[in-house]
């Protein structure tokens, strides 16, 4: 079978391509916090994060005002807030955050790590007055 990139009538078209393995990363990083990954092709519509919580930390309550977020949990356990109403969350629930709405996120006793995608934001312009 020929290379993508050497198929006629390919030239120039972006390919699929696997970009990692979610479970391997967060495994990989299990000592680390914050971003473990991030998605940084160029020409992109989405922004994609793998993220991990250490045990018991947490994110406090915040609200996205212009992006709805799909998140994936890959690994660990936790809890997704509003406080009055908090929901469990494990391996594989997968979470939409509409946007306006006020979530948190608590990491339980083995942390907790997951996959943000939404709408990439546009970059910064500077232009003249």
């Amino acid at each position: 079978m020929a290379d993508p990139e050497e198929r006629p009538g390919t030239h120039g078209v972006p390919q699929p391509r696997i970009l990692g393995n979610t479970v391997s990363i967060a495994e990989a990083g299990s000592e680390s916090t914050g971003a473990l990954w991030r998605l940084a092709e160029p020409g992109r519509q989405l922004d994609a994060n793998l993220v991990r919580i250490p045990p018991h930390g947490h994110i406090d309550a915040h609200a996205e005002p212009d992006l709805d977020v799909l998140l994936l949990v890959v690994a660990g356990e936790g809890t997704l807030g509003p406080a009055e109403r908090p929901q469990a969350l494990e391996p594989g629930s997968l979470v939409w955050l509409p946007h306006g709405s006020v979530r948190s996120l608590t990491a339980g006793a083995n942390g907790m790590a997951y996959v943000t995608v939404h709408r990439r934001r546009p970059g910064m312009r500077i232009g003249r007055r």
